[in-house]
């Protein structure tokens, strides 16, 4: 049963990770370094008429928007819509089965203890001091280490009031789900370790902080369209990884910018799994029924309604992202005016009106290539972010529209700078030197 449904989301390309070297080299999904570019034979998205489906996209999104601004039954703390008891999570084909799944003993998972005790691990954070701390979420606090033979890593200390006599659900989740994976662009399980009332994930140190920190101008140099692209890319197959070449499909549930670590080469690593779900392994299951967890402004309105999570729930918070990754503004922005709160809706509809230069983010170079290679992109993230969930792309899918916007924006630019080069050549004065345009043609 678990190989049938193998063959069914490997779409014919072969779903088991012990896959030939042809699989990995042909496949863009499966080949877990997103510098490979693919053969021309990736599909090409199809043109068609997206006017109707902007409108009803926006409005939707602007809807859900709204339900979590103001929700009825779930709370809000610290951005993040989360019930405060997760126990009552069953699929809809097999309750015992996913209590099974969700009950494996953490024993099973690589144990640090063997290794080095709780007391090396405050020697190498400085006793969880203020000047190695460099993260908070879900779970707790994320802290730097520097271990004795100089490596340094991720320690994710968990909130004390978080626990009784059992780990707490999201500790227990992040645990299980890191030691079933291992991709490039997933942040690298270390190991766990438990002392006392102490409870930490050790995981591998990603040192240029998050995709929301670049974006919101606090890391680095602004990214360009290109380095976007390849951000989006990367998170893109992550994803396709989790929902497609797993054992079960794995739903995060949590996919946003703040999540997304990036490296000193700009390359995005998917990090936080404390809400994220084991899919059923009954390959006829639709759906996990759960109370909602995840952050505004990212959450599947379908989800938020029904309760129903899919993989399509991810594929949602994905669009969101695109979006954001193009604006370079957060799904929420209070500050701004009442038509630009909701970022994702306001981008949406300016798509919808031709102004896609205008969702643009300021700092991004608007060639032509880049212009056009945006629409696709927020094209894609219009149907991502569907009404119907059911309309919404496989990650698998995102990754292939991703992979052929970035080949196609790549030939434009060469074939723009081709032509500045050429006209560059022909303005050769008499004197033996030559006259440029400078950068403007560029920009044109």
């Amino acid at each position: 049963m678990r190989a049938a449904r193998h063959r069914a989301l490997s779409s014919g390309h072969g779903g088991d990770l012990s896959a030939s070297n042809h699989e990995f080299q042909t496949d863009p999904v499966f080949y877990r370094a997103s510098t490979y570019t693919p053969p021309s034979s990736v599909p090409e998205e199809k043109a068609r008429s997206r006017k109707s489906f902007w409108e009803e996209a926006a409005t939707t999104i602007a809807g859900a928007c709204t339900n979590c601004l103001a929700p009825r039954q779930s709370e809000i703390r610290e951005g993040h819509v989360k019930s405060s008891e997760d126990a009552h999570d069953v699929s809809t084909s097999s309750i015992s089965r996913i209590s099974s799944v969700s009950s494996t003993s953490t024993s099973q998972t690589k144990s640090w203890q063997d290794q080095f005790s709780f007391q090396e691990v405050c020697l190498a954070t400085s006793n969880f001091s203020e000047q190695n701390k460099i993260g908070k979420g879900n779970f707790g606090t994320v802290y730097k280490a520097k271990l004795r033979d100089g490596s340094i890593i991720a320690v994710k200390r968990a909130k004390k009031n978080m626990f009784d006599r059992h780990l707490s659900a999201e500790f227990r989740s992040e645990i299980q789900i890191l030691s079933k994976v291992e991709h490039l662009n997933l942040v690298k399980f270390l190991g766990h370790l438990e002392h006392q009332d102490e409870r930490l994930i050790l995981v591998e140190y990603i040192s240029n902080g998050t995709l929301r920190e670049h974006l919101d101008g606090s890391r680095g140099e602004p990214l360009e369209f290109s380095q976007r692209l390849n951000i989006a890319i990367d998170i893109a197959h992550a994803v396709a990884y989790l929902h497609g070449y797993t054992d079960n499909p794995i739903i995060h549930r949590d996919i946003k910018s703040s999540n997304i670590l990036l490296t000193d080469q700009l390359r995005a690593k998917v990090s936080d799994f404390g809400f994220a779900r084991l899919a059923p392994y009954d390959t006829e299951a639709t759906h996990i029924s759960t109370m909602v967890k995840g952050t505004v402004g990212y959450v599947d309105p379908d989800y938020l309604n029904t309760n129903h999570l899919t993989e399509r729930s991810d594929v949602y918070s994905f669009g969101v992202l695109l979006v954001e990754l193009i604006t370079g503004r957060r799904p929420v922005e209070r500050n701004r005016g009442r038509q630009q709160r909701l970022s994702t809706e306001w981008a949406l509809r300016k798509c919808r009106e031709g102004d896609v230069v205008v969702v643009m983010d300021p700092r991004m170079r608007r060639t032509s290539a880049a212009v056009a290679a945006v629409e696709r992109v927020m094209a894609l993230a219009a149907e991502c972010a569907a009404p119907e969930r059911a309309a919404r792309p496989a990650m698998r899918r995102c990754a292939e529209v991703l992979w052929s916007v970035r080949r196609d924006f790549q030939q434009e630019q060469q074939r723009a700078a081709g032509a500045v080069a050429g006209a560059g050549a022909g303005t050769r004065r008499r004197d033996g030197s030559t006259a440029t345009y400078g950068s403007s043609c560029m920009e044109q």
